[in-house]
């Protein structure tokens, strides 16, 4: 009774159907549906301001803008009447020079015609004058320009912006025989993986680190040249005059020296420049101030004052060389230190600075 019951219970023999795409019941579920729940505890929100994944400029008020409003331009009755006059006067000049001519031709004929090949002559050499000037000012923007597109490359690792800021560098700087050294190594890094950033650096260390020496040279010369004139002249004019004519010659040689090569109005456009550069960034203050930071105070005070002017002059133009040297050089300042007015004191000053505690 017992061995019939058992047999009875035995599962009897089955088939079974094996298939991978087919979950079996007996496997269990692997993302079974689990109700929701609320986590109080363990969460810790990051601000944004601390998010290493949003940028600063992601967090500007601007970055949220949709449109910027476009400002609309005003009519200018200044340059109006700048037009009518210029159109007037054009007009008057053209009347008289063919008043002139008609006249010169009405007496003799070669009297005409040499009047008219002067007038020609005169015209084609205001038209070559005006070229230059205008190409001048466009070699000025182009450096600025290309000092904008270096710090803009400077903040992105991918070498294509590097690459075009040096092509750019390499032919402004290719009239300078320094560079030669510089525009070699650069040519064997063609084929070289370099990020933006470093390309860049390496472009201002071997293009304009010659540069920057001979902007050194040039700077200190001037100085010197201010401070000895400044100190024997008799008369306040001729101090003033010549500081003038240094730092006019200053500026010029400085953008020559970079490439900029401007004409006369774009130097009066560039000395400009340097003057609101030195009201932004700060100048040296003239006085009895300076003279003890560099003199001393006890020695200020028994030097004579053509002298303790001299350094002040030669102080002062240093630093107009460093405003033209930071307006004209094409890439800023990131390798390569800024040179700074403590750099030319111990060369301008007939004792060097005195350090104070």
């Amino acid at each position: 009774m017992t061995d019939r019951k058992i047999t009875d219970d035995r599962r009897r023999p089955t088939s079974f159907v094996v298939d991978d795409d087919i979950p079996t019941k007996e496997e269990p579920q692997t993302h079974p549906n689990r109700a929701p729940r609320r986590f109080d505890d363990g969460i810790a929100i990051t601000p944004d301001e601390l998010d290493p994944f949003i940028s600063p400029q992601e967090l500007s008020p601007d970055a949220l803008a949709v449109a910027v409003p476009v400002k609309r331009k005003r009519f200018s009755f200044a340059n109006l009447a700048a037009a009518a006059f210029g159109t007037f006067l054009s007009l008057a000049f053209g009347l008289w020079a063919d008043r002139i001519i008609r006249d010169l031709f009405a007496r003799s004929d070669w009297l005409g015609y040499a009047a008219a090949a002067a007038l020609g002559v005169g015209i084609v050499a205001l038209l070559v004058m005006v070229g230059r000037e205008i190409i001048g000012i466009m070699r000025l923007a182009a450096v600025q320009t290309l000092k904008t597109q270096a710090e803009d490359a400077l903040k992105s690792p991918r070498p294509t912006a590097a690459r075009t800021v040096v092509a750019a560098l390499t032919k402004l700087t290719g009239h300078r025989a320094e560079t030669a050294r510089g525009r070699a190594a650069l040519d064997a890094t063609k084929d070289d993986i370099i990020d933006g950033p470093q390309l860049i650096d390496l472009a201002e260390r071997e293009l304009l680190s010659p540069l920057d020496r001979q902007a050194r040279v040039l700077i200190l010369g001037a100085s010197k040249r201010v401070s000895v004139v400044t100190a024997v002249s008799p008369r306040a004019v001729v101090d003033l005059v010549y500081v003038l004519f240094e730092v006019t010659r200053l500026i010029r040689a400085m953008a020559d020296l970079y490439g900029g090569r401007p004409g006369t109005l774009g130097l009066l456009k560039l000395m400009r420049d340097v003057m609101a550069h030195l009201a932004v960034t700060g100048s040296i203050a003239v006085g009895d101030g300076i003279a003890q930071q560099v003199l001393g105070h006890g020695l200020a005070s028994r030097l004579s004052s053509k002298l303790g002017e001299g350094v002040i002059n030669g102080l002062l133009t240093a630093r107009i060389g460093i405003a033209a040297m930071d307006l004209c050089r094409p890439l800023p300042f990131h390798a390569v230190k800024r040179p700074g007015i403590g750099d030319f004191m111990s060369d301008i000053s007939p004792v060097g600075p005195r350090k104070t505690d």
